[in-house]
């Protein structure tokens, strides 16, 4: 744990977190690994076990809480739980590079506080909810009513902005890459100064 590192992107879903963290993991020197949820729901589209997201049982997601297995876990939606077990980081870490999350706004803020000065939480803010409700359309992955539902969280959720360290706005994605991976390289080498509590 002396140097690991823990670097967490939240966002209501249609920001561009996903797109954001995939970039920044392509990005060699900065010695990221993702890293993998848990959850209970199931996969959606081309998905995969082990990437994507560790899919779990409900029964199993449960048991894991029983254990105190989870680093920071939630229901975001009716027996739809997400979480992140503290293996997951701990194997990153013994492969000597930084943890990188996309998360929830809820879990990314839960990590910020366990561990406030390993960590950088990051919002990334949509051009606005109308813009977010155009780009998870065009995802085609879910249903009209689970969209609403998405839309209905996004509001709540873009009220969590100011308790982040940093608030990245995803108006025109080249200049958020660009942005993120200066945020990431400077907290990294501890160039970055970071707000006090």
């Amino acid at each position: 744990m002396k140097d690991g590192k823990l670097i967490v992107f939240s966002a209501p879903s249609g920001s561009g977190k996903t797109t954001i963290v995939r970039y920044l993991l392509q990005q060699k020197e900065l010695d990221l690994d993702f890293s993998v949820s848990c959850t209970s729901r199931e996969p959606r589209g081309d998905e995969k076990h082990g990437e994507n997201y560790y899919f779990i049982s409900l029964k199993e997601f449960k048991q894991h809480i029983k254990n105190g297995d989870f680093l920071e876990w939630e229901e975001v939606y009716r027996d739809n739980f997400y979480g992140t077990l503290k293996s997951e980081v701990e194997r990153i870490w013994k492969a000597g590079k930084h943890v990188i999350f996309d998360i929830d706004v809820v879990g990314g803020l839960r990590i910020k506080k366990k561990y406030p000065e390993h960590t950088l939480a990051v919002f990334v803010k949509p051009p606005s909810v109308d813009e977010l409700k155009i780009r998870l359309k065009k995802r085609r992955t879910e249903s009209d009513e689970r969209i609403n539902m998405r839309i209905a969280k996004a509001s709540v959720e873009l009220a969590t902005a100011p308790q982040f360290d940093f608030i990245i706005e995803n108006n025109t994605l080249e200049v958020a890459l660009k942005e993120a991976k200066d945020l990431v390289s400077r907290f990294l080498s501890d160039e970055l100064q970071m707000e006090e509590e």
